[in-house]
């Protein structure tokens, strides 16, 4: 178990039940809390969504309540049954306990409905099936294919060794294959599209697709030789070694460079199942500049407007009225009240949920306000979870929650919200900026250097330097890795 794993099995351990159940709801995205309520409503009858003239009434229940043909198991003592205070389970006006639904109705464009688009589409792996079918097969040949077919990885690859494969056909489907035999069908699988599938590594992959490309031209087929020959050489770009072994010009060399840089690396990276692993961004909050000031919305579409079933209320108004009260009807009703308590509290929960989004984005809005106004990530101010923990009064674990699960819609773009807290820099002034905005500064310089001599880490230390930036070599390399850029010679281009 690792450290943050056993500091947080501390915490919860300090939790009451009713904080343990809000973290837990504050982890769940908006476009995931609708089947949270989904499982809730299933499980509390007593619990409903309100909708016009319609009321959520459970006939069983209640037949069993006034027939009494059978016994509810009750938790409660004799005691429980005969100090009943059902006023409060049984006054009108309880259903503004879910008013909890907070969308600015004067933006009704950023309502995108309540339903999540669903991709209709065959999967990867289906595809390759369905020209698997297409192949004039016997059915001992049949089943090794499928079986390689199976054993490919998402990205297109086959990573599998042919011992395994073969022993994978010996268990599993009763076939003995040789290695010999698995390779030539790999071969002809490796002739399915899209191109490049079923290779067993990058530069095999490659070398596929540029097989298929051969009657485009020369420029292919010298970049075939490149692959084949100079594979090495090429991914750390040693082009003088690769000029000089095929002889080829400045201009022919950035012709094959150009040809391979079209191809795809991961081959079965763009299709079906893939896509679908690909999660819709469904934002939490929506921030408007409205006339220099700004506005902050909760979205709230997947949480419906939830309340008591009146059904269940009007059970409890007859068992008042009712002159004889047995022990099953009390048993009845007492079984009523837990279910009510149980929909009020879960109620309560998703108002706690929401309050504490609100007053937490609203916290961050605030103090990253240049930001939102002008979508400059320079502006960013160095911002960590105990300063937005100050200021809304909450936990530093309760607010990294929310960070880490939430996404908030700006006229910029969609962001999460941990993308607003980084550490402090100093600069020779002695002013605190964020390490977001010597990354974005970084991130600038990179861009518009000069592709033929890129910079190295220490020109773009003594260049971060001049502009008044105390910062060291190594912290630069952190930062470009971070920004996922690749060292200088790596990004050198002819």
């Amino acid at each position: 178990m690792s450290l943050s794993q056993s500091l947080q099995q501390k915490l919860l351990q300090k939790l009451s039940p009713q904080q343990i159940q809000l973290m837990k709801l504050l982890q769940v995205p908006t476009a995931n809390l609708e089947e949270r309520i989904k499982e809730e409503l299933e499980e509390n009858p007593a619990l409903e969504v309100s909708e016009d003239g319609h009321d959520e009434y459970d006939d069983n229940l209640k037949d069993e309540f006034e027939s009494g043909d059978e016994e509810f198991e009750a938790e409660g003592s004799a005691d429980e049954y005969d100090n009943l205070d059902l006023s409060e389970y049984i006054n009108e006006g309880d259903d503004e306990v879910g008013d909890y639904k907070l969308r600015d109705e004067n933006y009704p464009e950023a309502d995108e409905g309540k339903v999540i688009p669903i991709r209709v589409e065959t999967s990867f792996h289906e595809m390759l099936l369905d020209q698997l079918g297409m192949m004039d097969l016997d059915e001992r040949a049949r089943k090794m294919a499928e079986q390689i077919v199976g054993s490919i990885d998402d990205d297109g690859y086959l990573r599998r060794e042919l011992s395994s494969i073969a022993d994978d056909l010996a268990f599993r489907q009763n076939v003995v294959a040789s290695e010999i035999e698995i390779e030539a069908m790999i071969k002809k699988i490796q002739q399915f599209d899209p191109p490049g599938i079923c290779a067993r590594n990058l530069k095999e992959c490659l070398i596929l697709q540029l097989n298929r490309r051969l009657k485009e031209g020369k420029e292919v087929e010298l970049a075939l030789q490149v692959m084949e020959k100079y594979f090495d050489e090429f991914t750390k770009k040693h082009y003088e070694k690769i000029q000089r072994g095929l002889n080829l010009s400045d201009d022919q060399l950035k012709a094959v460079i150009t040809q391979i840089i079209k191809l795809n690396p991961k081959p079965g990276g763009n299709i079906g199942s893939v896509n679908k692993a690909e999660s819709y961004v469904v934002p939490d909050f929506f921030i408007f500049n409205n006339a220099g000031k700004l506005e902050l919305t909760l979205n709230s579409k997947n949480a419906p407007d939830l309340r008591i079933s009146e059904g269940y209320r009007d059970m409890i108004k007859d068992y008042e009225k009712g002159a004889k009260k047995d022990k099953r009807q009390k048993e009845a009703v007492l079984f009523i009240k837990q279910k009510i308590d149980s929909a009020k509290w879960f109620i309560d929960m998703i108002k706690q949920r929401q309050q504490t989004l609100i007053g937490t984005m609203q916290s961050i809005m605030n103090y990253q306000e240049e930001f939102f106004l002008t979508g400059d990530e320079t502006t960013l101010k160095p911002m960590i979870l105990k300063d937005i923990a100050e200021m809304t009064g909450l936990d530093i674990s309760t607010v990294s929650r929310v960070a880490n699960s939430k996404f908030v819609q700006t006229e910029f773009g969609t962001y999460r919200l941990k993308f607003f807290f980084s550490e402090s820099l100093s600069t020779d002034s002695g002013e605190e900026v964020s390490t977001r905005e010597v990354k974005k500064i970084l991130s600038n310089l990179i861009e518009a250097e000069d592709k033929r001599k890129p910079l190295s880490d220490e020109q773009l230390t003594d260049m971060l330097q001049e502009k008044g930036y105390n910062i060291a070599r190594r912290t630069v390399a952190k930062y470009r890795e971070q920004l996922n850029l690749p060292v200088a010679r790596l990004r050198k281009q002819l």
